[in-house]
């Protein structure tokens, strides 16, 4: 049975969103679990929304959020931008997709190579799970080689090869141990990946060297997304850099959520330029999006007149309502928003962390600029194996944060992400840092019974 405070604050959403439990019970007649995607299912039942409106959602209820979810960072302008909506509405009235080239696509892909110091050429499909499959796909092709390494609990999209160690191996006493994470997937990926801890290079270099002569590439989100916004460490990715290239294998960077941190992603901050390089969720406006691109000599066998052309097909790649609001939408992010929403981001951590000391509980921001995670524990998480046992220590303490937040009109990712878009002022990022502030304390009493450890 929850405690007294659980079940108050569960009450307290059933009671704002009686609507919502209604639309949902009906949802499940015709959708499994009641939606279409994992991501969304919360316990009791989720929030239903009616309209989004700049950096505010409404749902069915009535009740209004602050959107720091934001489509899981995907809306950097947030909802109903209107130079975006003119871009697709302008493109809707001369057609939506056509079955041949059209303008808009080379006119984003110009823009991205103009941004991106790793992207001389660019391809598009519909997802972020397609951008990740296609440029492993592109990296064997160019290696003539089968094995990719990726990060424990690195996230990059649905596809099979992707759903290696999404779940790290929290069992390991060495280099964590190659597992499928979601039912469905065939054992035989396993034959194909390789898995390496998230800021150890001196465990990459083993597994490389394990593997000499068999590996593809590397593929590694700069900062770890979904693992827990967990930033590099002084080194790792100029680490990763020599050792791709002492072995001979390609660098991916997964910067479909990273992307949104500098003009040309987590790369240009860093200054290590990777082979390849993952993008999605900002570049489309807030259409399904997804794009692959890298260096001319790699990306040069998509060409369908090389005459060795690797296939890359979709009926909506490169849908031109995409490219318009995609292109809009990057012309309206230059250095100042990037610059005013990533300082926005460091005030929300700044918020996040006083919140944790003044309620007298462990715990503390990570991530970087726009992007703010929530971590139940004050050590410096350096991978996402340490994050989620942190997180599954703190018990219910997580989902009772998002659900009180959603109390108090804060709309965030269940597993405490933030992600600040450009109609936020000062305004909105001090409402939700008080809102986390008074959740924590509510809290307290709660933490003290079900995880003690976290009482300073």
């Amino acid at each position: 049975m929850p405690g007294q405070i659980a079940q108050e604050i569960i009450a307290r959403y059933e009671s704002r969103l009686a609507r919502s439990r209604s639309l949902d019970a009906a949802a499940k007649n015709y959708l499994p679990g009641g939606d279409t995607r994992s991501t969304t299912y919360i316990l009791p039942y989720p929030a239903y929304m009616a309209r989004g409106e700049g950096c505010y959602l409404y749902d069915v209820d009535g009740n209004r959020y602050i959107d720091f979810l934001n489509n899981y960072t995907s809306l950097i302008h947030g909802h109903g931008n209107p130079a975006v909506l003119e871009a697709a509405e302008t493109q809707m009235r001369r057609g939506t997709v056509f079955g041949a080239p059209a303008a808009a696509q080379y006119e984003l892909a110009e823009i991205i190579c103009e941004r991106v110091p790793g992207i001389e050429r660019v391809r598009f499909n519909n997802s972020g799970t397609e951008a990740t499959m296609m440029a492993m796909r592109a990296a064997r092709a160019y290696t003539g080689k089968d094995l990719i390494i990726k990060m424990d609990g690195g996230y990059h999209g649905h596809h099979d090869f992707a759903g290696v160690n999404v779940k790290p191996d929290f069992a390991a006493t060495d280099l964590p141990a190659a597992s499928i994470t979601w039912d469905g997937i065939p054992a035989c990926v396993l034959d194909g990946m390789r898995i390496a801890p998230f800021n150890d290079l001196a465990a990459a270099e083993r597994v490389l060297q394990a593997n000499q002569g068999q590996v593809a590439a590397i593929i590694v989100e700069p900062m770890m997304g979904a693992g827990g916004a967990i930033a590099p460490l002084p080194g790792y990715l100029e680490g990763l850099r020599a050792l791709a290239d002492k072995h001979g294998v390609l660098l991916i960077f997964d910067e479909i959520i990273t992307f949104r941190l500098s003009l040309g992603g987590y790369q240009k901050i860093s200054g290590v330029i990777p082979d390849l390089t993952c993008l999605g969720k900002i570049i489309g406006g807030g259409f399904p999006v997804g794009a692959f691109g890298g260096k001319q000599a790699v990306m040069a066998r998509f060409d369908p007149a090389h005459p060795q052309t690797i296939y890359h097909g979709g009926t909506f790649c490169g849908h031109a309502v995409t490219m318009a609001a995609g292109a809009a939408t990057l012309k309206l992010y230059g250095e100042p928003e990037i610059g005013r929403i990533n300082a926005l981001g460091e005030r929300l951590a700044a918020g996040v962390n006083a919140a944790f000391a003044e309620a007298g509980l462990r715990g503390r921001a990570s991530g970087a600029g726009s992007l703010v995670q929530v971590h139940w524990t004050d050590q410096v998480a350096t991978n996402s194996r340490q994050a989620l046992l942190a997180m599954g220590r703190a018990k219910d303490l997580p989902r009772l944060l998002h659900l009180e937040l959603m109390n108090r009109g804060v709309f965030c990712a269940t597993r405490g992400l933030f992600s600040v878009s450009t109609p936020m002022t000062e305004a909105e990022i001090d409402q939700a840092a008080e809102a986390v502030a008074g959740t924590l304390q509510l809290l307290k009493p709660h933490a003290a019974e079900v995880a003690p450890h976290l009482v300073i």
